[in-house]
């Protein structure tokens, strides 16, 4: 695991947008793509990007980490409705070569293997992650199991609270999700979680130098053999090891990478 500590949001995004650019150049790239707030910054360098002709999503395949249940087709905040406004309306992605999971399924436990099974096939090059409150990853609430698959799962109060802020109101949050499980997630080749704030310090610590254990979610990253771990000062102040994560940083081999 490599934790980089940047100077703020927008270098964040930088980062983040230079590890989807690299999986970009590949021959048939397939790109995991979060929600949430945080990933926003990371997908309007990727525009800028792609406006300017420094890179193209032309050959690439696309995945969502999780959909909600139960939203009327067409609703604004389904997240293949948030993924296609805040990235893919912007860019020269095939909308067909966007994949979802499929939550109106009459048998939704078999389109959610159905989606796995996907994911295993297409293989994911590289996975936007953020973090949640509690240490979440997707909607991989704490006490998920570190081996779990693409699945339904119902969400806490706190995190539907923590969503309200794209609803009317919390009510109009839905109760259950299909999410990527913490196993399924693993498949990825690079893993990008990315995390600003004061907000996400508690968190970030927890997932990175805490022990791995479900009742952080996140901390399954540290068994993932490439994970970059992209955080603002702000969100690094709890990190015990933020002066190594600097010096390690500073004096990388500049072919290298993330």
């Amino acid at each position: 695991m490599e934790v980089v500590i940047a100077e703020d949001e927008d270098a964040v995004a930088r980062l983040a947008a230079d590890a989807v650019a690299a999986a970009l150049r590949r021959p048939a790239p397939v790109i995991g793509l979060a929600t949430g707030s945080s990933p926003l910054p990371t997908y309007r360098e990727l525009i800028a990007r792609c406006r300017a002709d420094a890179l193209s999503f032309r050959a690439a395949r696309a995945v969502t980490l999780d959909e909600y249940v139960g939203l009327p087709p067409g609703h604004p905040q389904s997240y293949r409705a948030v993924i296609r406004r805040e990235l893919v309306d912007h860019v020269d992605l095939d909308p067909d070569h966007l994949f979802t999971p499929d939550v109106r399924a009459d048998d939704i436990a078999a389109a959610c293997a159905d989606y796995d099974r996907l994911l295993t096939d297409l293989g994911v090059d590289v996975q936007l992650l953020g973090i949640g409150a509690d240490g979440h990853l997707a909607f991989n609430e704490p006490g998920s199991s570190l081996g779990s698959r693409t699945r339904v799962k119902t969400l806490t109060d706190r995190t539907r609270h923590d969503n309200a802020r794209f609803f009317a109101s919390v009510d109009e949050v839905p109760r259950h999700v299909v999410t990527q499980g913490l196993a399924t997630i693993r498949g990825a080749g690079h893993l990008v979680m990315v995390a600003t704030g004061a907000t996400k310090a508690g968190p970030v610590a927890a997932a990175v130098e805490g022990p791995v254990t479900a009742s952080c979610p996140a901390s399954v990253l540290q068994l993932h053999p490439h994970v970059s771990v992209l955080v603002d000062e702000a969100a690094a102040t709890e990190l015990r090891l933020a002066d190594y994560y600097r010096e390690t940083f500073r004096h990388k081999p500049g072919w290298q990478g993330l």
